[in-house]
């Protein structure tokens, strides 16, 4: 846990690090506020709107105690955030048939978990129960608003980036440029590029602790290793046409639903599914 907590932190401080740096070489100090200030707005409207915007962008419909189809599933869900000590959040399902599911909401009294139709017909219950307990523990860990923190400054980065020539450069006393228009360039190219591994790296640091503090919560981890395996496997063969038209919203998902077409593991959103399930199994002989 320690270790996923010191990744993170040292993470999120390169990222700062790296929007001062490119601040300071493109944009100077007005470049760089301007900017800051535009990835902000944008990121305070996504921190308290998002959660919405993105179930209703999935078509996700509410479920409640009294819906006789998926009862079973609301008082699963109630019960897992009993265990986590969690105000219970809201319960959506998702009309899709690929599985996978994702938390939202910027705090645990403004939380909610949603599943796919397709994950329900896949999973048995002990495999949904730990899936359901990892979504939890990422709104426990209150990932999304690390996400939210991460998502603004490289957003600053890439305003930066894309308006640096616009702000004219950092200038010596003398209205010399203090960056050579080359290394300019190449901070533009490369910067937001950079900014974006290390939200990934972020995102994955997150999984690795979702999934130890889901175990945790469910006191299950070989039934979330299983149902990892089993989504892996049908990620790469079911699409996700809304995941397709968005894909920023692949990193909420337990498993990348775009996960067949990853390049490779440095620009994943999500660990190796296999490290995933080794270190969940590790988990099971505590259990």
């Amino acid at each position: 846990m320690f270790g996923n907590w010191l990744k993170t932190t040292i993470l999120m401080a390169a990222i700062v690090a790296l929007f001062g740096v490119v601040g300071a070489a493109l944009g100077g100090a007005n470049g760089m506020l301007i900017a800051l200030l535009f990835a902000a707005g944008m990121n305070f409207y996504a921190y308290w709107f998002s959660d919405k915007a993105v179930l209703k962008m999935y078509g996700a419909q509410e479920v409640t105690a009294d819906n006789a189809q998926f009862r079973h599933y609301y008082q699963m869900v109630k019960s897992l955030a009993e265990n986590a000590q969690l105000p219970m959040p809201k319960v959506y399902v998702i009309n899709e048939s690929q599985p996978n599911a994702f938390a939202t909401g910027r705090n645990p009294e403004n939380a909610a978990v949603a599943a796919t139709v397709g994950i329900m017909r896949i999973l048995n219950e002990r495999e949904l129960r730990g899936v359901m307990a990892h979504e939890l523990a990422h709104v426990k860990n209150r990932d999304t608003l690390i996400s939210t923190v991460s998502a603004t400054v490289a957003g600053a980065i890439a305003s930066i980036a894309q308006f640096g020539m616009l702000f004219g450069g950092a200038r010596s006393e003398g209205g010399e440029r203090a960056v050579n228009p080359i290394i300019g360039i190449l901070v533009m190219l490369l910067a937001p590029l950079a900014a974006s591994l290390i939200q990934m790296a972020i995102s994955r640091s997150r999984e690795f602790e979702a999934d130890r503090m889901g175990a945790e919560i469910s006191r299950d981890p070989q039934a979330l290793a299983s149902a990892l395996d089993k989504i892996h496997q049908y990620a790469h063969r079911i699409p996700n046409e809304t995941a397709e038209a968005h894909p920023e919203t692949g990193q909420m998902m337990i498993i990348n639903p775009l996960a067949g077409r990853s390049f490779d593991s440095l620009f994943s959103t999500h660990p190796r599914t296999e490290e995933r399930i080794s270190r969940l199994l590790q988990l099971a002989s505590l259990y």
